[in-house]
């Protein structure tokens, strides 16, 4: 994936052959906080959801590389060098996606990849990157933009609430536990959000 600084991205993956990726709600919450550990030193979330088997971010990337600091009690001399202490947003996002992964085969003793190879990312808020086809992977639907750089990030916000809706599996997006819908609305007061940023795209 390519991504870079002061862009808006839509990220996504879904199991391998789709199958279920989340089998109960402890899963849902091990990976919301994971979202939180490697996602938030990088971005701001605008938006997410997390579907039986496939999951939505919509984020800000604040930087693409950041310094993992050495634990505590650890001096810089005795860790590696500054160069090995980095870490890119791609790297976190595979570091996520594989922590997970060896989670869940070991809880339903599965072997094998549990997402798809790749995850996706499509910038937003650069319309010349954008392909005229929104979605159309399987799991998601076609959408024609006709002024991408105003459309295109109103329309993923609003698509990644809705997806629980158009799946058939509540009524209303703020019936749905893991997404940001409860957030947005005030509904609740979730930390994986960033309000500023969504306000400042106005997207409320």
């Amino acid at each position: 994936m390519l991504l870079e600084q002061n862009h808006i991205y839509h990220i996504y993956n879904q199991g391998n052959n789709r199958q279920q990726i989340f089998f109960n709600r402890e899963n849902q919450l091990f990976f919301v906080q994971k979202m939180s550990d490697y996602l938030l030193p990088f971005c701001d979330i605008m938006a997410w959801c997390l579907m039986p088997n496939h999951f939505h971010w919509m984020v800000y990337v604040c930087e693409t590389e950041v310094e993992i600091l050495a634990r505590e009690g650890v001096s810089q001399r005795d860790t590696l060098s500054i160069k090995q202490n980095m870490r890119t947003l791609n790297n976190s996002i595979g570091y996520l996606i594989r922590s997970y992964s060896q989670a869940i085969n070991k809880q339903m003793q599965f072997s094998g990849s549990l997402f798809r190879k790749e995850t996706k990312a499509d910038c937003i808020t650069n319309p010349q990157e954008i392909s005229p086809s929104f979605y159309n992977l399987g799991f998601g639907t076609r959408i024609m933009m006709h002024d991408p750089e105003k459309e295109y990030p109103q329309a993923c916000f609003n698509y990644i609430h809705q997806n629980p809706v158009k799946a058939g599996l509540v009524q209303q997006a703020e019936d749905w536990e893991f997404s940001s819908y409860r957030d947005v609305c005030g509904l609740r007061n979730g930390k994986l959000i960033n309000r500023d940023r969504i306000e400042e795209f106005e997207l409320l």
